[in-house]
């Protein structure tokens, strides 16, 4: 071969691999996350707070990544159903699912449930914590902490607290007050649901109730019912009124938390970016409002110290269950 020929040879593969050097950063541009419709599920019915916090960031972070983000309800089995789907879902960033802490009370109290949440789900990002309500019919001869906690020890087993059922967050909220206070004697009577436990806290035919800000708040600055305390260990913007249940019984704080998961495997890629665009979600303020307005406040934190929160928290729901021989029905 001639030197010309040689010369033009060489030249027409550095020619090749220049070009195709040149075509890899475009096409990992085409490839790059997300490169279509994200499903979201929730796994409980629609218009409670874990729907509403998952529509609100949905659209949100829709907007961000520039994809739609579609919502998807699978109730079922207290949210087990449509968070067991996603476990075996692909990990690949495209099926996420919106849940709250009561996914970590459910482990807790059902020895057998159809996942893991701490091996079989990565935590994405935790949108936001609120605490709960201490609540009381207007008979009861309490109106803050510390008379609560006399009250109760003045007259045991005298009086009945309402649940929305056995091993329910309500539930798991009263029975770590319990455990944290000796002499705490009061009976547990549990219901299908809010609505019926709520009536009868009303009716006084059980005296105490502790639930989610949003669910009870209303009845009590109607006068229905009376507050007695929050969960949070300091005043909440919730309602700035009440009295944290730790100054009566130090230490104890039981805060409600929604969040999103992704299947485990999922890349560390992918769950960096969801995790930005949720934090970058909740930095505006009119999310901030949204979410106040419905007893929350919005909470960014990295996906390792969501992590930490619902690993602690099934440790803790499990210990709890084990000591007051809680075992859901």
């Amino acid at each position: 071969m001639s030197f010309l020929r040689r010369s033009i040879a060489v030249a027409a593969l550095a020619f090749t691999a220049a070009a195709t050097i040149g075509a890899a950063p475009a096409l990992a541009s085409d490839a790059a996350y997300p490169n279509k419709p994200i499903t979201m599920i929730v796994p409980y019915p629609p218009g409670g707070s874990n729907d509403v916090f998952a529509r609100q960031i949905a659209r949100e972070i829709g907007d961000i990544l520039k994809q739609p983000i579609i919502v998807d309800n699978r109730p079922g089995a207290s949210g087990n159903t449509g968070t067991a789907f996603v476990t075996k879902a692909a990990p690949d960033g495209y099926t996420l699912v919106a849940v709250s802490s009561s996914m970590t009370t459910n482990a807790g109290v059902q020895p057998k449930m159809p996942f893991d949440p701490v091996k079989n789900l990565v935590p994405i990002a935790m949108f936001a914590k609120g605490p709960m309500v201490v609540a009381v019919n207007n008979e009861f001869p309490a109106s803050n902490p510390a008379e609560l906690v006399k009250a109760i020890k003045a007259n045991p087993g005298k009086f009945n607290y309402a649940t929305s059922g056995t091993g329910s967050v309500n539930h798991m909220a009263t029975e770590y007050l319990r455990s944290m206070v000796p002499g705490f004697d009061i009976t547990h009577v549990p219901y299908k649901g809010q609505g019926p436990a709520v009536t009868d806290v009303i009716g006084n035919q059980v005296q105490m109730l502790v639930s989610s800000g949003p669910s009870i708040l209303p009845m009590i600055r109607n006068g229905k019912l009376k507050a007695v305390g929050i969960t949070s260990l300091k005043p909440s913007p919730i309602a700035p009124e009440l009295t944290p249940m730790a100054t009566a019984v130090p230490g104890y704080e039981f805060d409600l938390w929604w969040g999103m998961l992704a299947p485990a495997g999922t890349p560390a890629s992918i769950v960096s970016t969801l995790n930005k665009a949720v934090n970058q979600a909740l930095a505006k303020q009119d999310l901030k409002d949204q979410f106040l307005r419905e007893g929350a406040i919005v909470t960014p934190i990295t996906s390792a110290q969501f992590g930490d929160v619902v690993k602690s928290d099934v440790e803790r729901w499990k210990k709890l269950a084990k000591e007051r021989n809680i075992v859901a029905d």
